[in-house]
């Protein structure tokens, strides 16, 4: 038995035993190892921590730039955004903070309840005669105003990707088959991209799906059943873009983004233009252009273009690696987690912020159609930048737990 081992352990599917204590001289002997093992634990935390803070405060600077014209034009003062999102980020760490001390396998119990939850939200945004709460903002009803503004959407995606690490646990054994495997975990994504589909956020439905579907591959689920139902769904995603004639516009601007670059394509052409513009070096931080009312929402969907024009290839450079490091930490926590949950969970959580981050580039890049993604940490925008934190909590619980991991 190893000296490090807990008095208490509880093997995987059993329950909780006592083993004894190791002889005092090897109890010696771990405590003298344990500053050593403590810090091969808590590194890729440390790490974790540091590219959030770096990403934010890079973000927030770049951010302001880009949306202090903006502020100005509605009447607020230069810094109004910038403020806002500093208020978004202070709550964002206190809820990473807590949800970092919550061991993260009292999420595999809470699983059903936060997923639950976050469906009453969902219907609640669409239902008639709520509109006091839910009202609609651009053609969509996408948030919930309870003193504070907030997009149940954002939640569900953490909801759906832990129930969806609890039941691959649970079913690990029955992943590789397709009626007892992929499609009862469909039974329940589809029902909620289905409710966030119709507010209507079809980038945010898809994104629900990928994310749990990266979480079940990672469990163990065969590709091919993906690759199956992912062709079935293609149909129906088509009646959905083509039914929908902005959706259809972001597909054209797409296809052609030099088309009609004062029509349909007037927003993913002034992107590339920003980009272009920067060059190696960068027009300067705050020198920006395509701020003063060229590019829409420089602040958010496009942020990155904006990065792109101030800093140039170094920004982009910059950009590119910050997040291939989450990525990277994120996976070596999820290969030291003590168990199969843990790994699942972090995986989830580092992809959510890693393909959103890739995403948004792809889109600001004309690589995607536009999806309204935000730059994790960077964009502005208060209920992505909680969820985003809340990620970085659990991932940081998941981290805690870990035992015996190398340097």
């Amino acid at each position: 038995m190893s000296v490090l081992a807990l008095v208490r352990r509880r093997p995987a599917g059993g329950a909780a035993v006592l083993q004894p204590l190791a002889p005092p001289r090897e109890r010696r002997a771990a405590h003298a190892e344990a500053p050593a093992l403590a810090l091969a634990e808590t590194w890729e935390a440390r790490a974790l921590v540091g590219l959030t803070f770096v990403a934010f405060c890079f973000g927030l600077i770049e951010m302001y730039s880009a949306s202090a014209f903006m502020a100005r034009a509605a009447g607020h003062p230069g810094h109004y955004f910038a403020v806002k999102q500093l208020m978004a980020a202070a709550l964002g760490v206190v809820v990473a903070a807590v949800l970092s001390r919550i061991d993260y396998r009292r999420f595999r119990l809470w699983a059903w309840p936060m997923l639950v939850g976050v469906s009453v939200l969902l219907v609640v945004v669409l239902l008639p005669g709520t509109g006091a709460i839910a009202p609609r903002i651009n053609g969509a009803r996408r948030w919930i105003n309870l003193g504070m503004s907030f997009q149940p959407s954002e939640l569900a995606k953490i909801a759906v990707m832990l129930w969806t690490a609890a039941l691959a646990v649970k079913k690990a054994d029955k992943l590789h088959s397709l009626r007892k495997g992929l499609v009862p975990f469909l039974v329940v994504w589809l029902p909620v991209a289905l409710l966030v589909l119709l507010e209507p956020n079809m980038s945010a439905a898809l994104l629900i799906v990928l994310l749990a579907s990266l979480v079940l591959f990672a469990g163990g689920a065969r590709i091919g059943h993906f690759i199956f139902f992912g062709m079935m769904a293609v149909p129906v995603i088509w009646h959905e873009i083509t039914h929908a004639g902005y959706r259809m516009q972001r597909i054209a601007a797409f296809l052609d983004p030099t088309g009609d670059t004062d029509g349909v394509s007037y927003q993913i052409y002034q992107s590339l233009i920003a980009i272009g513009s920067g060059g190696l070096r960068g027009v300067g931080i705050g020198a920006s252009r395509q701020k003063f009312g060229f590019l829409p929402e420089p602040h958010n969907d496009f942020l990155f273009a904006m990065i792109a024009e101030e800093w140039g290839l170094l920004g982009i450079v910059l950009v590119v690696a910050l997040f291939s490091a989450f990525l990277w930490v994120g996976y070596r926590i999820a290969a030291r987690a003590p168990d199969r949950f843990g790994y699942l969970v972090a995986i989830g959580m580092t992809n959510m912020i890693a393909v959103s981050a890739f995403m948004h580039m792809g889109v600001a890049m004309s690589l995607l159609p536009t999806t309204g993604v935000a730059l994790p940490f960077m964009s502005y925008g208060g209920s992505a930048l909680l969820g985003y934190f809340a990620a970085v909590g659990i991932l940081l619980s998941v981290a805690r737990a870990s035992r015996g991991a190398a340097a």
